[in-house]
């Protein structure tokens, strides 16, 4: 009897679970590894980050999704090594180690957060690309109004006041126009010392506008509009040092300011897995500086057809590291497997068809481009609810988010305002440990 075809999908992304799900009818074993046990619907997690909604809305279990496709089996574990002339995956949970074989490899572990060569910016500067992240950043946020309302001072308070947003891509708006919702709705009457609308929001942007990848069109009015929100919007402005006291920008002009806040949240930029410089070293691919694998035009490594790499973890025309790159890598390279199991002529070529990109402002504001077509406002913002509810995994899911969304924007209540003091590291942990050691 022939065994069958071994295939091994890295990550439970949008790349690696789409691919799993292509390979249903196939004639192959699948093997599905990630260092998680769900996958993240990462376009929402601003919204676990915020309140909105809750971390099991956006993540469902990767088994459960998977459950009913017989030919899938999915291992917890993280990749350390892959070993492209023995055909193995290893990976661990603990000392627990792995070694998977296959015959056909998708690797799809996704980014983490860059921060251009200064990862000491990463403890007071968190970024946003998991759950952990998420819940994270709703502790940072959070806690940054309730240490405000410790302070005795109104100038001690300021700095907790203020909310400093790095990267004006469509996370780093989302973000932005979220905390501006929450001190203006939300948290207004919540506080007695301190009055939440006094929170000052910066967004810093390297570039000339906010939303550049969306048109010099849409980018002027997503400004405008951020603006009339209060947010102080500073563009063509690098930063230079991030601490406990707050960020130093410097100016294209070369001027430099030091902004005081203890809340600082990252969202520009992006490195890809560490896997990706794995596999430049035994393939003879290349790396873009982000980290990201120089693929042949069938996403597959020089001399090594077998091995696939989709997502973020491509560098490939320029592709935008967004969910709709990794779905439809997916789906090419599961075709191109099974057509290789069934003996049929493969696809040779990976063609990208761009359906659109959104991002919100606030509520009842968002842009969006499709095709030619240029959408803003409240149409925008509910074409961009419709089409994440589309992609969100489970009815279940579905329901519960529409009911949050209906708490958070038609009325002033987030329902998911949980956090602790274990879940925020850097300015508000060690706040606490000072108070803690003063007190002691």
């Amino acid at each position: 009897m022939t065994a069958k075809h071994r295939v091994v999908i890295i990550g439970s992304g949008f790349g690696g679970l789409f691919a799993a799900k292509r390979l249903k009818r196939a004639d192959a074993e699948v093997t599905l590894i990630s260092r998680v046990s769900h996958h993240t619907f990462q376009p929402l997690l601003y919204q676990v980050a915020t309140g909105i909604l809750s971390q099991g809305e956006i993540a469902p279990a990767t088994r459960e999704i998977l459950k009913r496709q017989d030919n899938v089996e999915v291992l917890l574990g993280d990749v350390t090594t892959i070993d492209l002339s023995a055909r193995t995956v290893t990976s661990s949970v603990g000392v627990l180690q792995t070694i998977t074989e296959y015959d056909s490899l998708i690797v799809a572990a996704g980014a983490t957060t860059g921060y251009f060569g200064n990862d000491e910016f990463e403890p007071f500067a968190p970024g946003l690309k998991s759950i952990d992240d998420a819940l994270e950043l709703r502790a940072r946020v959070f806690g940054a109004f309730e240490m405000a309302e410790l302070q005795q001072e109104a100038a001690d308070a300021e700095p907790w006041m203020t909310f400093v947003v790095v990267g004006a891509g469509p996370t780093g708006v989302e973000l932005a126009g979220q905390i501006v919702e929450l001190s203006h709705r939300t948290l207004k009457r919540d506080f007695r010392r301190i009055d939440p609308r006094d929170a000052r929001v910066i967004l810093v942007e390297g570039g000339d506008g906010v939303l550049s990848s969306f048109g010099p069109k849409q980018s002027r009015r997503a400004g405008e509009q951020l603006e009339r929100m209060g947010i102080d919007v500073r563009l063509q402005g690098m930063v230079e040092d991030v601490d406990e006291s707050g960020v130093t920008v410097k100016y294209r002009d070369g001027s430099t300011q030091h902004i005081a806040t203890r809340c600082v949240l990252w969202a520009a930029g992006v490195a890809a897995s560490p896997l990706g410089r794995q596999l430049a070293e035994q393939s003879g691919a290349g790396l873009d500086r982000a980290g990201r694998v120089q693929v042949r035009s069938d996403l597959t490594l020089p001399g090594h057809d077998e091995v696939f790499v989709i997502g973020d973890m491509i560098a490939l025309d320029d592709l935008p590291g967004v969910a709709q790159v990794a779905m439809q890598g997916a789906k090419f390279s599961a075709k191109k497997i099974r057509a290789r199991i069934d003996g049929k002529p493969e696809p040779t070529q990976f063609s990208y068809f761009d359906k659109g990109s959104m991002a919100t402002i606030s509520r009842f504001r968002a842009v969006a481009n499709v095709g030619s077509l240029e959408l803003r406002g409240f149409l925008a913002w509910v074409a961009w609810l419709f089409i994440h509810i589309l992609y969100l995994v489970g009815f279940r899911a579905k329901l519960s988010t529409l009911g949050h969304w209906a708490v958070a924007f038609i009325g002033r209540a987030r329902s998911e305002r949980t956090f602790t003091l274990e879940q925020a590291r850097g300015a508000l942990t060690d706040e606490r440990e000072r108070r803690d050691l003063e007190a002691g």
